[in-house]
């Protein structure tokens, strides 16, 4: 297996996810700020790694099964440090939400390539804008404090709700997407 410079980014958000979780546990007043830079690097690899291999046609089977894989470990682990930090009602039912959405879609997926049909829930635009608005949410939530007068906390719990909505939206577009392949094969 030859290492693809997307698929070393990738390698590279996965061997963040301890590096966040240390380093926001640090009893130290600035480890939230740096929790939010770390989260913020392993966002923007995420769409480094994607813009390379579209680019330099660097793609590899591998590549593409660990790229969802990295940024679902990713944003679990940071919704799950950020309900622990603040576990309000609200906090946790996005985190449900988003975390129960990845592993709906992951299953339909899976489900649809082995009716030979996985083209049909490819990654949508919904799924890119949902994507965005996650990891300035998180970025924001991890951050926590204000900053030049503005509720950085405040805005990331207002966008991570945001998010919640469109991966419910994004959710049931790929349902739709699938559903009538999935009716096909309940009748077979």
């Amino acid at each position: 297996m030859k290492l693809t410079v997307p698929t070393m980014l990738t390698l590279l958000r996965i061997l963040l996810i301890p590096v966040l979780v240390l380093v926001f546990y640090l009893p130290f007043r600035w480890t939230n700020e740096i929790a939010a830079v770390i989260f913020a690097i392993a966002s923007l690899t995420d769409w480094l790694d994607g813009w390379i291999a579209r680019r330099y046609n660097q793609y590899s089977a591998f590549g593409a099964f660990l790229d969802p894989v990295a940024d679902k470990l990713m944003v679990a682990i940071a919704l799950m440090l950020t309900v622990q930090a603040h576990p309000t009602v609200w906090m946790a039912l996005w985190a449900a939400v988003i975390i129960g959405r990845e592993i709906a879609v992951s299953a339909l997926r899976e489900w649809m390539a082995e009716l030979g049909q996985r083209a049909k829930v490819k990654v949508a635009s919904i799924g890119k804008i949902k994507t965005i608005v996650q990891m300035v949410a998180l970025t924001c939530l991890l951050y926590q404090d204000n900053f030049i007068g503005l509720p950085i906390f405040v805005i990331g719990e207002w966008l991570l709700a945001a998010a919640a909505l469109l991966t419910l939206w994004s959710g049931l577009a790929y349902l739709m997407a699938a559903w009538p392949s999935l009716k096909e094969d309940a009748k077979q």
